[in-house]
């Protein structure tokens, strides 16, 4: 299993969740853009918007390579002269209140001395927290990841509760999920093949548990309120991808493109000065889960 049979599955792999995601919305449909990186390789971002379902969708990939700079020898902790990284990524904001926003990250890096690790995840971020729909999300994963090892999902959802977390807000992003970096050998007990196959797993996954969010819930029409929480929660997402994500400080880092480094950021955000929601809302309860940080799986 060597790099350019791992990128041409990605490939694959994203081609595959777009064309679900297509039959999910039942409306719009995924546009491509096809770019190049001056220092080395590329990659294909494809982007949705204004769908029956998803209001903005986003499925990356990437094949690039080059030098290691000073900057990312500080941000992967490791030392080496060139690299080759690959990998999907996906985020998906859903037009209506009632459907999350959801994410999913897979990807390969290797350096010239064939040192090489995995990484990657998927976590939900809902607007209205429901533990029902939580727990569902939270079965899904760790059913695919007991398929591989026993101690793959309680150690990575740990890992996803530490991650997506917002310090400077005191609040969990979302209700986790499964998160999961430097992954090889030696330190998962699988080899590379077995790897790569959990993360193609994990990437066949995710439109099958997002289409379970979107079925389990029966909408109406969106109050004014419901609106102006989405947006709220929009701007928290927002500041997570900005101020934490090792992803985009990667992609920053390394000299990525811009404009696929910030396809996560939601269509349309808000931020208000110091507001708290109405005691006893539904916003409310929501706010006070997240705040708490409860461990419900």
């Amino acid at each position: 299993m060597n790099k350019t049979t791992i990128s041409q599955h990605f490939r694959e792999l994203q081609l595959h969740i777009c064309s679900a995601l297509e039959h999910l919305d039942g409306h719009a449909t995924f546009n491509e853009d096809t770019w190049e990186r001056e220092e080395g390789g590329g990659g294909h971002t494809r982007t949705l918007q204004g769908g029956q379902i998803l209001e903005k969708a986003g499925v990356a990939f990437s094949a690039v390579h080059g030098p290691v700079t000073a900057a990312m020898k500080q941000q992967l902790g490791h030392e080496g002269e060139s690299f080759f990284a690959t990998g999907v990524s996906i985020v998906l904001h859903a037009r209506h209140p009632r459907h999350p926003i959801m994410h999913m990250n897979v990807r390969y890096f290797e350096l010239e001395d064939h040192t090489y690790w995995f990484g990657g995840g998927i976590d939900l971020t809902p607007h209205y927290v429901d533990l029902k729909q939580a727990k569902m999300f939270h079965g899904s994963l760790k059913e695919v990841s007991d398929q591989y090892s026993p101690d793959f999902y309680p150690k990575f959802k740990e890992w996803a509760d530490r991650y997506f977390f917002l310090p400077h807000r005191g609040e969990s992003r979302g209700v986790g999920g499964i998160f999961f970096d430097q992954l090889h050998e030696a330190n998962s007990g699988l080899d590379k093949t077995q790897l790569f196959n959990y993360c193609i797993d994990l990437g066949k996954l995710f439109p099958v548990v997002y289409k379970a969010q979107i079925d389990a819930v029966t909408t109406t029409a969106p109050s004014a309120e419901e609106m102006n929480w989405q947006a709220l929660r929009r701007g928290r997402y927002v500041e997570f991808n900005l101020l934490h994500d090792r992803g985009t400080k990667f992609g920053i880092y390394s000299g990525g493109r811009t404009e696929s480094i910030l396809m996560s950021m939601p269509p349309v955000a808000n931020w208000a000065y110091n507001q708290e929601p109405a005691p006893n809302s539904e916003e409310q309860k929501t706010l006070s889960f997240l705040r708490a940080f409860h461990e419900f799986c």
